[in-house]
């Protein structure tokens, strides 16, 4: 009927656990029994995290290695393990006020022992921590309640009035009979209180209930087949006792325990923790003490095992970026989503924020647009100018119709800028990307069949040239078709095969989301950039070539400066474009695309509409050949 020592140990480090005590003290008594508890304790301790910063036997001797020990200010928790010590109290006696500083837990076999000595009451009581067996049992209330009476009545309560008082009330028989084992001559109810503390009453209660209702149970299970018989015929079922007791399981009354043994046949006692304290004031004045060997790791940090074989002595570290701890003392930190990032304090994982140019946020989204737009209107009235004196011979030079056809495919390049702006979707990733290469191969493709006919128009002056053959009118449509269809069937190969797509990058920058384009196949891509290079190339080659021909209207050399500056600005965008993320990159792709046509347009129409608008005497019919020098 002794409770097993494992489960005051398990108590007391589940208490420590509780209030976060895992840099803890622990006195042993100096035999058997404190050597095997510690053992049990320290392991239980090991379980929840807790470290004993020291542990000292309580012998002669090691009087200077206690009180060092207590002197830690770390260390604000003591433990009791073992048996009780006389010389420990001996010690409290001269050295009361070391003690006073610190928190005590004792157990069951401390607490009885100490409650009989002033010093040990004056350091219980002191706020320390008891871990007792107070399991309620029928009649005790009104039996002290008696007891007290008689005693203030000035009654003397002698072992035979014992005897009566017991018998005055229901169940007791059992219960006092191990007090009133030693006859004395008079007992008091500080006798009485000491011997109900003890641990030892509860027990014998439950262990004579036990044994009493086996008896019964048994009794009434062989009542028939010995009645009439001597009771000594009963002798021989002594062995089958052991059987019956284990059968007692449950109890009904519910202030008892739910059963009296457990799975390995050890009885089960409920244990009652007490915080004593001297008055009512200290329940107010009292703070929970902390015993720690390090100081708590907050929220956004996580603890780093030090040089220290305690696990419980560590450094706190922040968590690293795009991670969290929201909990004190976290072992590890805990990494955010892949949507997600650490706020500041790194205790809170927050959305991450999305990348794009935005139309409502965005400062770049205005400027953009609105070049964007001054584009489309300069080079909108520049097609009105140039449709408005069509019939000048400087607008006929060099086919008016390929004039056209360049103007418009600027305006169509300035539009695709639009493509770029706003969070992305697949549509306008596969029109985005597809379409300004299609339209500038168009305006290259236009600028090369210029560049062409000047080159056979002066081939073809001298008489019985075999180029004049070549002065079709479908000459240059065949060159812009065939030379934009090439880039057509690209893209659509492109699109056909592995397509642009939405694509959301969470690894590039901490604590964004890039919402990007994702141009599917690289070599479709780069077949695409490639091809537009060399149509550029080869124009920018040939009107190099031409553009000292002389001819009053000749557009090789303003094409010469258009390719020189187009070819620039690509050239230079494919590494920066390569060496960006985000809108940046983005932002780059755009800028190149209004760079290329601010120079197409500049370098081919700003002349023309110059000498239309302010030089009229040069658009004569007569200046068509020019002046040969």
């Amino acid at each position: 009927m002794v409770q097993n020592i494992h489960i005051h140990n398990m108590a007391i480090s589940e208490l420590l656990e509780h209030f976060g005590w895992t840099w803890v003290g622990i006195l042993v008594s100096d035999n058997d029994n404190g050597e095997n508890e510690l053992q049990i304790l320290t392991k239980y301790m090991r379980e929840r995290g807790i470290c004993a910063a020291f542990t000292v036997t309580i012998r002669k001797g090691n009087d200077n290695r206690i009180l060092q020990a207590l002197n830690n200010p770390q260390v604000t928790i003591l433990i009791m393990c073992g048996t009780f010590s006389v010389y420990l109290l001996n010690l409290i006696q001269y050295y009361t006020f070391i003690f006073l500083d610190n928190t005590l837990i004792f157990s069951p076999a401390w607490i009885s022992n100490f409650q009989k000595y002033e010093k040990g009451r004056q350091l219980i009581y002191n706020g320390s921590l008891t871990v007792q067996f107070l399991s309620p049992f029928p009649g005790l209330e009104d039996f002290v309640k008696m007891y007290r009476k008689h005693e203030e009545m000035n009654e003397k309560v002698s072992y035979l009035s014992l005897l009566k008082l017991i018998a005055t009330t229901d169940d007791n028989i059992f219960i006092m009979s191990a007090w009133l084992i030693n006859d004395t001559e008079n007992y008091t109810v500080a006798h009485l209180e000491d011997f109900l503390s003890s641990g030892v009453t509860p027990r014998l209660y439950s262990a004579v209930e036990v044994l009493a209702k086996a008896l019964h149970e048994m009794f009434l299970f062989i009542k028939d087949e010995y009645e009439g018989n001597s009771i000594t015929g009963f002798t021989h079922y002594r062995r089958k006792l052991q059987r019956y007791i284990q059968m007692m399981k449950s109890s009904p009354d519910p202030m008892r325990p739910s059963y009296y043994f457990n799975e390995q046949g050890e009885a089960i006692h409920p244990y009652t923790i007490i915080n004593s304290l001297n008055t009512k004031e200290d329940i107010r004045e009292v703070e929970i003490p902390v015993s720690r060997c390090s100081d708590q790791c907050l929220p956004g940090s996580r603890k780093k095992t030090g040089e220290t074989i305690h696990v419980c002595c560590y450094d706190c570290v922040p968590c690293a970026e795009g991670e969290i701890s929201n909990i004190t003392d976290a072992e590890n930190c805990i990494k955010c989503q892949s949507d997600e990032w650490s706020n500041e304090k790194r205790d809170r994982c927050l959305p991450k924020v999305l990348d794009f140019i935005s139309y409502q946020n965005d400062t770049m989204a205005s400027v953009f647009s609105s070049v964007s737009v001054f584009g489309c209107l300069v080079t909108g009235f520049i097609f009105g100018i140039f449709i408005f004196y069509r019939d000048t011979p400087i607008v006929k030079a060099n086919n008016r119709n390929l004039s056209y056809l360049l103007l418009l495919s600027i305006i169509f390049s300035f539009l695709s800028v639009f493509l770029f702006l706003g969070c992305p979707s697949d549509a306008t990733c596969r029109l985005r990307e597809t379409s300004f290469g299609i339209f500038f191969s168009v305006a290259v493709s236009s600028l090369l069949a210029k560049t062409v006919m000047v080159c056979v128009a002066f081939k073809s002056t001298t008489p019985g040239s075999p180029w004049r053959k070549w002065l079709s009118v479908k000459l240059p449509y065949t060159i812009v078709l065939l030379c934009s269809s090439i880039q057509v069937v690209i893209c659509v190969i492109w699109l056909s095969i592995s397509p642009p797509f939405r694509d959301l990058d969470t690894q590039s920058y901490s604590g964004k989301i890039i919402i990007q384009c994702n141009g599917g196949s690289d070599i479709c891509f780069y077949s695409m950039l490639g091809y537009m290079g060399i149509l550029a190339a080869v124009s920018f080659a040939l009107a190099f070539m031409v553009r000292t021909l002389p001819d009053s209207f000749n557009e090789a050399k303003y094409i010469t400066f258009s390719m020189l500056l187009f070819c620039s600005v690509w050239i230079s965008m494919i590494p920066a474009y390569l060496s960006t993320r985000g809108k940046t990159m983005v932002a780059v792709e755009i800028f190149a695309v209004m760079a290329s046509n601010s120079g197409l347009l500049g370098c081919v129409f700003l002349p023309k509409c110059f000498s239309i608008l302010f030089k009229s005497e040069m658009d004569r019919k007569t200046d068509l050949l020019g002046k040969r020098k």
